[in-house]
């Protein structure tokens, strides 16, 4: 780990030039430079003063290898999601992403959804509501499974609760390959997220009929992707982007 590996990289990520990075610093060019070759160490207020600029925490830009994260993780961008139906379901048990992934799969193809949209979007979220002995005695816990129905998408098959994601913000991240650790790099999206929220004055605001969080998994190019999204409150003028398609 190298801080001047971290400030280099920062400053590329926000797309300053060493020039911009030394106007918003108050310094020369030379003093930008002699910090990202590590010839000198920034003092203590210059570092909290880059933190503000790259939004992130004094921690991770001492200790932390920042440029490893760019090769896994997307910046942070906040989107405006467009209201949407859903289908989705509940399951307790040692594995309820998995199982609650499948049977979600299993219902979009006996329903005929599939069949009409072979690229149905699947979404997760953590279900909350599980007791300590569920937890710690059985091993126990929740997740929902949520298929993203289009409008003019329509039936009465049973097997799944049926509802609408209103219109929201939501600070999003992309993960690369995120099943290569699991327990590592998707908390640590939302770790990024949440320092991202707390850095820029954000706030989550929990709301009826708004999920607030979710997962979306998807493959590009061979490769796995997990976006991350986090509900906030109203920050955004942007054109909603929608779910489905």
């Amino acid at each position: 780990m190298s801080l001047g590996n971290n400030i280099c990289f920062l400053r590329k990520q926000k797309k300053l030039t060493q020039e911009q990075f030394a106007d918003r610093m108050s310094v020369t060019r030379q003093t930008v430079s002699r910090w990202e070759s590590d010839e000198v160490v920034p003092e203590l207020d210059r570092l909290v003063e880059m933190c503000e600029i790259f939004t992130c925490k004094l921690d991770a830009l001492v200790r932390e290898d920042l440029s490893d994260q760019g090769e896994i993780y997307s910046e942070i961008r906040i989107k405006r999601i467009a209201p949407f139906k859903m289908a989705s379901y509940v399951i307790i048990s040692p594995d309820p992403e998995n199982d609650a992934m499948g049977y979600m799969d299993r219902w979009a193809e006996s329903c005929g959804l599939k069949k009409l949209y072979p690229d149905v979007r699947f979404i997760g979220w953590d279900f909350p509501f599980i007791s300590q002995e569920q937890q710690n005695r059985f091993g126990l816990h929740g997740y929902v499974a949520a298929c993203v129905l289009p409008d003019d998408f329509n039936t009465d098959c049973p097997g799944a609760t049926f509802s609408e994601n209103k219109e929201a913000d939501y600070a999003v991240i992309t993960i690369k390959e995120p099943f290569i650790q699991p327990f590592e790099r998707i908390p640590k999206a939302y770790k990024l997220i949440m320092e991202y929220l707390q850095a820029n004055h954000f706030k989550e605001k929990p709301q009826e009929n708004i999920i607030g969080c979710f997962e979306y998994t998807y493959t590009k190019n061979g490769i796995t992707y997990m976006d991350v999204f986090i509900h906030v409150d109203g920050v955004t003028k942007s054109d909603a982007f929608s779910m489905f398609g």
